[in-house]
This record gives structure tokens, C-alpha cells and sequence, in this order.
């Protein structure tokens, strides 16, 4: 019987490398649209676009079923949490691919991405999954030969609108248009982080997550609220900040083909000096503070192998303080967003 993590809870759909259909400036309109807000309905997307409900509505069913679009509810990054942590994994050519699908099936896992040559394995974890996964689960597996873990100590860039090539779709007049102020009574005393959460909001941020866009009513008989309450609470989260709403879709779309994770070794005196200029290169997707022999890491997204070259030699000529890199390039990614919830306290059982 071959050596694998144990089996996932939940499927995630196919991992088969999907040839990405053509998308036009409506598409990239509506995907943006549902950056800003995941939950908007489609009459109001369509009334800023100047198109009809049924345009939208119809693309957006496009999206899903063609490019595995998705909507996805998060516990916003930045709030306090149990913590986060990146680990890689070195296993063997011919098992790398079945230990990295394990992964991205799992719901405490996140940004699962098979790296370099397809023997590395790079992924998210929270930290209530850390101990039982680093020491107990992946030591089983003999494929596995190196396995480093790194706390993520401080996010600089991430969430739903972080790399530019999100968000250059729609005017600011749009956006100003598609964003909503959350101003119900419950919203106001809503504390900006709350350590536990009431045994509903879970089964609330549970359902959210497998899908963002799950109806009021929907969301009422799976959690056995009523939809006024669910209503209520939906707002509350996502004005306190701790629930956010992202996009899954390939980075294909937006002419992404070439990816890479920068490690880099930054002197400590001048580690957000440089992290503030990083966030403002339209490369960089995610930027964060980590533990290890390197204190920065960072996803950079290219159009053309030529043009991460030209970042890694120009982009990043300036900064003297990096003092190590190292590029570990993207092969394929198996998942990007991070739909599992991230908090100190874990759901009632």
C-alpha cells in the first residue's frame, strides 16, 4: 500500500491542469466585482456595470463551472489568531503530486503549491492543526525526506484585493459604488476581535466557507437560525473585520504563468523598510514575516519567465538590505485560498 497523508475530510474537486478558456473585459469586471464583494448580488454588479441581471448571472455561471471560479468565505488574516504557519516538504518525484493533492483536500490547509522541479511541496497550515500534522501525520509518510516549518509572524500583503492585477477592472467610481457600509444595530458594539465566537457563528463561518455565495435562506436551514439573525450576523463579521469574502481562480486569467516564492534574509533593522517598498511592486502577491534561516517571504506573480527575470534583477536591484534570496518557482497550484477558519478557539464540537 503506498505511503500518503491520511485521507482528507472533504474533496476539493479535480487537481487535472485545466486549459483556461478566454475571458473578456466583462468577465474580468465581474471577477473584480466579487473581490470587492463576495456576497453582492448579481442585480447590483449588473446596475454598476451597465449591463442586465441576466448578463451577469450568466457569466458568473460561466466562471464557476468553466474556470472553477469560487467565492469563499475567510476569518480575515490580520485579525489576532492562533497563528499561521508555511511549511515545505521535500518528498519523492513519484509521490510528491499524490502528498500535495492529500493536502489541498484537507480543511485546515491552505495555498497548497508544488514548487520547483515538483518535489517540493509548499503549503499553509493553522496552528491548532501544526502538532498533530508535523509530528505525527507527515513522519508516517516515507516519501517524505525534509520538512521545514516557519511561523508566519506578521502579514504585510495578502487577503481578497492584494495583487494588483485584482483590482484594475473597475473605476473608483465602481468600487466606491460596490462597497456597502454595514451600519445595523448589532454592527455598532461589535468588538474588532472577538477570542470565541457564539457555537452559531461557526456553523455560519463553516457553510460560508464551502461557499460565499450560499443564500440567506439557505444558510438558515443550515444553521438553524432564522434568516433575519443570519442577516444580522453576516454583517456584524464582516464589519468587525473578522469575516472577509475572497476569489478562487486561476492566475492564468489575468496572464499569469510564471510564479515563484521569494525566501529572503532581510537585516532585522531594516525588515519593514523593505517590506513597505515590496508592497508596492505590482509583482508581489503576499508578503510576510516569517521564522527560519530567512525572515521574508514573498509570492511574486509574472507574466513570462523573462519578466521574473527582469524583476528578480531590476526590481529588486535597489533594495541592499536583502542580504540572501532564494527563488523557489511555481510548478502547478492546487489551492489558493484560505477557506479554513483561523482562530484561537476551535468550533464546539
Amino acid at each position: 500500500m503506498p505511503q500518503t497523508l491520511p485521507a482528507p475530510r472533504r474533496p476539493v474537486g479535480d487537481f487535472s491542469e485545466p486549459t483556461v478558456p478566454a475571458v473578456d473585459e466583462l468577465d474580468h469586471r465581474i471577477i473584480h466585482a466579487l473581490r470587492i464583494d463576495g456576497r453582492a448580488p448579481f442585480s447590483r454588479i449588473a446596475e454598476v456595470l451597465g449591463v442586465s441581471t441576466q448578463t451577469v448571472a450568466r457569466r458568473y455561471g460561466r466562471l464557476s463551472s468553466e474556470l472553477s471560479l469560487r467565492v469563499v468565505g475567510v476569518v480575515n488574516p490580520r485579525q489576532p489568531s492562533g497563528g499561521k504557519w508555511i511549511l515545505r516538504l521535500t518528498a519523492s518525484p513519484n509521490t510528491a503530486q499524490n502528498v500535495a493533492q492529500s493536502l489541498a483536500r484537507r480543511d485546515d490547509t491552505a495555498w497548497v503549491r508544488l514548487m520547483s522541479g515538483g518535489t517540493e511541496i509548499c503549503f499553509v497550515m493553522n496552528s491548532a492543526a501544526h502538532h498533530t500534522l508535523l509530528f505525527r501525520e507527515i513522519p508516517r509518510v516515507a516519501s517524505i525526506a525534509e520538512v521545514s516549518a516557519h511561523r508566519l509572524l506578521h502579514t504585510y500583503l495578502g487577503g481578497p484585493t492584494a495583487w494588483q492585477g485584482h483590482t484594475t477592472a473597475l473605476t473608483d467610481g465602481q468600487q466606491e459604488q460596490l462597497r456597502r457600509t454595514l451600519d445595523s444595530p448589532d454592527v455598532a458594539d461589535e468588538p474588532k476581535f472577538r477570542a470565541s465566537l457564539p457555537q452559531g457563528d461557526w456553523h455560519l463561518l463553516a457553510a460560508l466557507q464551502r461557499n460565499g455565495r450560499i443564500s440567506y435562506t439557505d444558510l438558515a436551514a443550515e444553521t438553524g437560525q432564522s434568516s433575519s439573525t443570519i442577516t444580522r450576523r453576516v454583517a456584524a463579521l464582516q464589519a468587525s473585520g473578522m469575516l472577509t469574502f475572497d476569489v478562487e481562480i486561476s492566475a492564468e486569467v489575468y496572464g499569469v504563468t510564471t510564479q515563484a516564492l521569494l525566501w529572503m534574509s532581510v537585516a532585522p533593522s531594516h525588515l519593514n523598510e523593505v517590506a513597505s517598498t515590496l508592497m508596492q511592486h505590482r509583482e508581489i502577491a503576499f508578503l510576510a514575516s516569517t521564522t527560519g534561516p530567512t525572515n521574508l517571504v514573498a509570492l511574486v506573480l509574472c507574466r513570462t519567465p523573462s519578466e521574473l527575470h527582469d524583476y528578480l534583477a531590476h526590481g529588486l536591484s535597489a533594495l541592499d538590505s536583502i542580504r540572501m534570496l532564494e527563488t523557489s518557482p511555481v510548478q502547478r497550484t492546487l489551492k489558493t485560498c484560505s477557506p479554513f477558519l483561523q482562530s484561537a478557539q476551535q468550533p464546539p464540537a
